[in-house]
Formats: C-alpha cells, sequence, structure tokens
C-alpha cells in the first residue's frame, strides 16, 4: 500500500521561508517522478514543480527562482525549499508520485495539469501580509 505523507506546512510572513517533506513508502521511491502541487478552495489544482529520479527538475514560472525542489532517494524524501513567499502562495500542498516522466510545456515548464498516481493529503501553508 503506497502512502505519502507531506509536513512541514504552517504559518510565515511574507518575505519568509519554509521547506516542506514529503516521505513515500510503498513503492520503489528512485523509480518514481515526483511533483508538488498547490491548491486553493475554489480553484483549480495547480502544480508546481517535478523531479525526475536521477534529479532533473522543472517549474512553473510563477515559482521559478523562488522554490527549489530536491529528493533524497536514501531517505525517500521529497523537499520542497520555498523562499521569498508571498500572500498569494496561501494553499494546502500536496506531494505526488508516479512512474511517468515530468510532462514538460512547449516552453520548457512543468506542465501544471499534469496527474500523477499517488497523492498525500496535504500541508497547509498560510503566508501573512
Amino acid at each position: 500500500q503506497v502512502q505519502v505523507v507531506e509536513s512541514g506546512g504552517g504559518l510565515v510572513q511574507a518575505g519568509g521561508s519554509l521547506r516542506l517533506s514529503c516521505t513515500a513508502s510503498g513503492l520503489i521511491f528512485d523509480d518514481h517522478t515526483m511533483a508538488w502541487f498547490r491548491q486553493v478552495p475554489g480553484k483549480e489544482r495547480e502544480g508546481l514543480s517535478c523531479i525526475s529520479w536521477n534529479g532533473d527538475s522543472v517549474y512553473v514560472d510563477s515559482v521559478k527562482g523562488r522554490f527549489t525542489i530536491s529528493r533524497d532517494n536514501a531517505k525517500n524524501t521529497l523537499y520542497l525549499q520555498m523562499n521569498s513567499l508571498k500572500p498569494e502562495d496561501t494553499a494546502m500542498y500536496y506531494c505526488a508520485a508516479d512512474p511517468a516522466p515530468c510532462v514538460v510545456t512547449s516552453t520548457g515548464d512543468f506542465d501544471s495539469g499534469t496527474d500523477f498516481a499517488y497523492w498525500g493529503q496535504g500541508t497547509q501553508v498560510t503566508v501573512s501580509s
């Protein structure tokens, strides 16, 4: 049984930083692409960043230069370092895993509408102004 569990969310002031973590069990971690998504109530889920088994990563424009995705295959853990946070980054953040490679748009960005096979329950990030 696959389990994906996020942690590290919380309340932070604008301009601050947070690091999210995600552990995955019940799957061969380094055989899976991993990604971070977020969702605000009433809005569509938005993909943020995707990382392949070997560490190649892609982002969407809204987080480029501010967020960094990374993974530690030895620990079955995915990370999202978020810097220069803005109130509009407030959302529930989700970790996801899939055997397929990251889907990339024609401009080389992460295709934020990609669906993934396995999802966590989410961790809330709130950025105050």
